[in-house]
């Protein structure tokens, strides 16, 4: 059960360094996903307790305070969403990310969505007034089990591609975002993965390696116990030795990529 508070925010168009600016209309994730590096910075910042996506605070006065923000501010990039997905479940009933889409396409503010959502596509028809607004998807693996055992309330991953193919139909530059790769989960066929993003017909994709912030190995260890008890020692390993797992995945991914012309930009 998630317990839903909504409150009232004093800013909301803030300054990022993956962008200009960020907007993240929530707190917490109804996503639940096991590896997220927000987790940590959620319950350090907000005093919450419970499990990571057992809470979530709805920022009602979004759209408002970003109406007079986006007057005062200079016109730049916003990234939706750096702490939270813009488009969990309780999207459906708020609606804030496409009031804030709206607000920004209207002020020529271009956009950049990354989601483990299929709603993202309710709002294509708001994206795609803008001639550079992207859509990003995140898939750590096409394997409905391992998805559905490390991100336990995210669309499944083929829903995903799926909304990429809808956001390309609809005029839209998208990407994938490959990661975090969980060793020996996300990298059983590389080759066959990329080819599946290649196919969707995305621009570019992003890679990135499994971090360690707080609260990250407290959850993954207990999924790996219960799931995976055969590569518990491997991951431990992996994230706590000077190994060189990640260093051979990028080598792979960089090859393969470039064989089949899909252009990669690695976070690590």
């Amino acid at each position: 059960m998630v317990i839903i508070r909504e409150v009232e925010c004093r800013s909301i168009l803030n300054k990022s360094a993956i962008a200009n600016y960020c907007i993240n209309p929530y707190v917490g994730c109804q996503h639940g996903c096991r590896y997220c590096y927000a987790a940590g910075i959620t319950f350090r910042f907000r005093g919450r307790i419970g499990e990571w996506g057992e809470f979530l605070d709805v920022k009602i006065n979004a759209a408002t305070l970003l109406s007079k923000e986006v007057k005062k501010k200079e016109v730049g990039r916003v990234y939706l969403s750096s702490l939270t997905d813009p488009y969990q479940p309780i999207e459906e009933k708020y609606e804030l990310t496409r009031r804030i889409i709206e607000i920004l396409v209207q002020n020529n503010f271009p956009v950049t969505v990354q989601t483990k959502s299929r709603l993202v596509s309710r709002d294509f028809d708001l994206l795609s007034r803008g001639k550079s607004n992207e859509v990003g998807v995140t898939i750590v693996t096409m394997d409905e089990e391992a998805s559905r055992t490390f991100e336990p309330f995210s669309s499944k991953p083929e829903e995903r591609l799926e909304a990429l193919g809808l956001a390309k139909d609809s005029g839209l530059k998208t990407y994938v975002f490959f990661g975090p790769i969980l060793p020996f989960i996300s990298d059983n066929d590389i080759e066959k993965l990329l080819l599946k993003f290649k196919d969707t017909g995305v621009d570019y994709m992003y890679v990135d390696r499994l971090n360690l912030r707080p609260m990250v190995w407290s959850m993954v260890s207990k999924v790996l116990l219960k799931k995976y008890p055969e590569l518990y020692d491997k991951w431990k390993e992996i994230l706590f030795s000077k190994s060189s797992y990640y260093d051979e995945v990028k080598r792979n991914v960089l090859k393969k990529s470039r064989e089949i012309g899909l252009e990669a930009i690695f976070c690590y």
